[in-house]
């Protein structure tokens, strides 16, 4: 969708020779920090909805997202925050009941953390509206130009990693 903005803003092909590149970055920014902000405003709708904090929803995408079971030191790693911070918002989480902790069987002191399943059926009814609007997105595209899309998120992903400030 095409905004007032972007068409003030000169494109590529408009721009003068050498500065293609430098405003095709700028319309790249732009348009990453304004699905950035839609992004966050509905997450921090769910969070007010929830009685959570913004960073509260961002670990349970953490947990939701992690191929093995999420533990609470890879999830402070994953945030970025302290030990207290992270013990801070699991335990809003929990109060909440939107994950469960589970001591492990082989070694008790290892705690896995899930996301309740009632609690996951309330944040995909919330978010409902951003997965339609994702696919409405993605059916606009080939199968060939989805798979750029996808390797240039993983590359963005790749190359923010080294960014996260240490230890919060």
């Amino acid at each position: 969708m095409t905004t007032a903005d972007d068409q003030q803003r000169p494109t590529s092909a408009a721009a003068p020779s050498g500065g293609a590149a430098r405003t095709e970055l700028q319309t790249l920014a732009v348009r990453l920090r304004r699905m950035n902000g839609e992004i966050n405003r509905l997450v921090h709708g769910f969070a007010g909805e929830q009685g959570l904090h913004a960073t509260d929803v961002q670990a349970l995408a953490a947990i939701l997202d992690s191929d093995d079971p999420m533990t609470p030191g890879r999830l402070r790693e994953h945030l970025g925050l302290t030990s207290g911070a992270v013990t801070a918002c699991l335990d809003r989480l929990e109060r909440a009941g939107h994950i469960r902790r589970v001591r492990e069987s082989a070694d008790r002191r290892v705690v896995h953390l899930y996301y309740a399943a009632d609690a996951k059926a309330a944040a995909r009814s919330y978010f409902r509206p951003l997965a339609q609007a994702a696919e409405a997105a993605r059916a606009r595209f080939t199968d060939d130009e989805l798979d750029v899309v996808l390797r240039f998120l993983a590359a963005m992903n790749e190359e923010l990693l080294p960014l996260r400030s240490p230890g919060g």
